[in-house]
């Protein structure tokens, strides 16, 4: 203080945090946030992140959320904030088609142009899970521009008759809705891969502030094949990968091998068959071992026949991640998938397991706070940012994050999950068990499947006999679906119930099958009770990991 006047970081926070409320509303910063979250008779909603002058990092804002105080929606909100530049979101083109079944190709040419995008130097790109988020709604283009922190959106519509294409386009100044450029393009469908070249020349030179004086004329999307029936199933595979079920992955990957059975050089569908094949393989759908051996088929082809395609770079990442424990890999491949593509937030998602699995949970957080910034509606960045603030022992960030999720995705099993597991670990397994219950009997809707997180409530409630039904129905499922990989829920069921050996002959079962989540896992909070154990060590030794972490 001098002359009684206040320097500091802190005050300009303030200051720049208090013009960004309206009149009637109390705002707060996430750090006054966390020291007051535990209060019963006060509680806060989330508005967002904002970029504030003077202030290097977007910060998070809360409002005060009490009976006679305002909180505002965040269209309503002028503030001394900086406005975001050359950040665009390329929204889901809508399916003028005659025939609805044509949305797989609407979709898709959204999704190309997308990608080729995100190449353009000084373009920052939101990714396609938080744009898609606004498909089907009717959300203001402003509310739009908020939520995504943007200052560019380009929105359109697609109607394919026969072999003719048109594709109508518009590029939208956030901030107010003026539309800055509009064009419609009637082509042949042979040309499809100029009319995105074109359109994203289009958009560079718009959005060229940052760029040069100069316009550019360079090609930014490169013909991924010349076989037209090869890129339509290309496209409708992208249709059923992006749905991320078990089920649709599998329809995913038959129109991606049926793509390449067509043309043998197409990089971009091997690469996407690969990283089909990584999920099933990670998640136990697929014995790994029969997985892992086509990711890493299919990803050097990729990379054999595209070295510029960072899908290839991160299911190879995937495959020495989750199979072949080869860490340094890993992290090469992952690494230059980032580099090929920083707005691919699943590599991030992957590297922050990296980072979780050889103990150093800080990098995992920062990683996945900063996909967080770039892709604030992904479910996915939302559920692993939950994991890695759970597995750091930030367990009430974790519960907060886990419960943004739901507000996005209401019906989501992996939310519910997280959210229950949240609760568990601080100690409530009562309420727990109420959320992996509701799981079990509303989305799950098997009486065999879902039945680890409610077996692990169930042990700690001291409730055995329960435990030991989801046991047995667990057991029962392996008979019945051989091909599936269930160890890893045996064992945390009774690593609850203090069944330590039968707890580690589950975990050596996941070694010996290479289940290569088992690494990521093992961080999990209920693991907290046997890492002194002997065997607990042997594990990561197994998997060639540092016994110090």
């Amino acid at each position: 203080m001098e002359n009684e006047t206040i320097f500091g970081d802190g005050v300009n926070i303030a200051s720049r945090v208090e013009s960004l409320a309206v009149p009637g509303s109390v705002f707060i910063s996430e750090k006054v946030f966390d020291e007051i979250k535990n209060q019963n008779n006060l509680t806060a909603h989330e508005m967002g992140y904002f970029e504030l002058k003077n202030v290097s990092k977007p910060m998070l804002i809360f409002a005060i959320d009490k009976i006679g105080l305002v909180v505002p929606s965040r269209s309503e909100l002028k503030g001394k904030t900086t406005q975001p530049s050359n950040r665009l979101a390329v929204l889901p083109f809508v399916n003028m088609s005659a025939d609805p079944d044509n949305e797989y190709f609407s979709d898709g040419i959204t999704e190309e142009l997308l990608n080729a995008l995100t190449k353009i130097d000084g373009l920052q790109v939101t990714s396609r899970t938080s744009a898609f988020a606004f498909k089907g709604k009717n959300t203001d283009i402003r509310e739009i521009g908020s939520q995504l922190n943007v200052d560019r959106i380009l929105e359109g519509s697609v109607r394919k008759a026969g072999n003719r294409v048109r594709i109508t386009t518009q590029l939208i100044n956030a901030a107010d809705g003026y539309h800055i450029w509009s064009e419609t393009f009637d082509r042949d469908i042979t040309d499809i891969f100029e009319v995105q070249d074109e359109i994203s020349g289009i958009i560079v030179n718009k959005c060229r502030v940052k760029f040069t004086s100069k316009e550019q004329e360079e090609s930014h999307v490169k013909a991924p094949t010349q076989n037209l029936e090869a890129y339509t199933l290309f496209l409708k595979g992208l249709h059923f990968y992006n749905k991320i079920t078990p089920a649709d992955f599998k329809k995913a990957i038959k129109c991606f091998e049926d793509a390449v059975a067509l043309e043998p050089d197409y990089a971009n569908a091997y690469a996407m068959a690969a990283a089909g094949y990584a999920f099933l393989g990670a998640t136990g759908q697929v014995q790994p071992k029969e997985a892992f051996e086509i990711v890493h088929k299919y990803s050097d082809m990729a990379i054999k026949l595209d070295s510029s395609l960072a899908t290839g770079f991160a299911a190879k990442g995937s495959a020495y991640l989750f199979y072949d424990w080869d860490w340094k890999k890993a992290y090469n491949s992952l690494i230059k998938a980032i580099d090929l593509n920083s707005s691919a937030t699943d590599v991030h998602h992957m590297l922050s397991f990296y980072y979780m699995i050889t103990g150093r949970n800080k990098e995992a957080i920062d990683i996945m706070e900063k996909a967080y910034l770039a892709d604030p509606l992904s479910p996915i960045v939302n559920k692993a940012l939950t994991d890695v603030y759970l597995f750091a022992g930030r367990t009430d960030d974790a519960l907060r994050q886990a419960e943004l999720l739901l507000d996005l995705y209401p019906d989501m099993r992996v939310a519910m999950e997280l959210k229950g597991w949240c609760i568990g670990v601080k100690g409530d397994w009562k309420k727990a068990a109420e959320i992996f219950e509701e799981v079990h009997l509303t989305l799950i809707k098997h009486p065999l499947k879902g039945l680890g997180p409610l077996g692990c409530a169930y042990a700690n409630l001291g409730e055995t006999e329960k435990a030991m039904e989801c046991i047995r129905k667990l057991e029962q499922l392996q008979i019945e679906e051989p091909g599936t990989v269930l160890d890893m829920d045996l064992a945390m069921i009774w690593i609850s119930l203090g069944e330590k050996d039968k707890a580690f002959h589950y975990l050596f079962q996941c070694i010996e099958k290479k289940m290569g989540t088992i690494a990521v896992v093992i961080a999990h909070p209920m693991f907290k009770t046997v890492t002194n154990d002997p065997r607990y060590k042997e594990l990561k030794i197994k998997m060639g990991l540092d016994v110090e972490n």
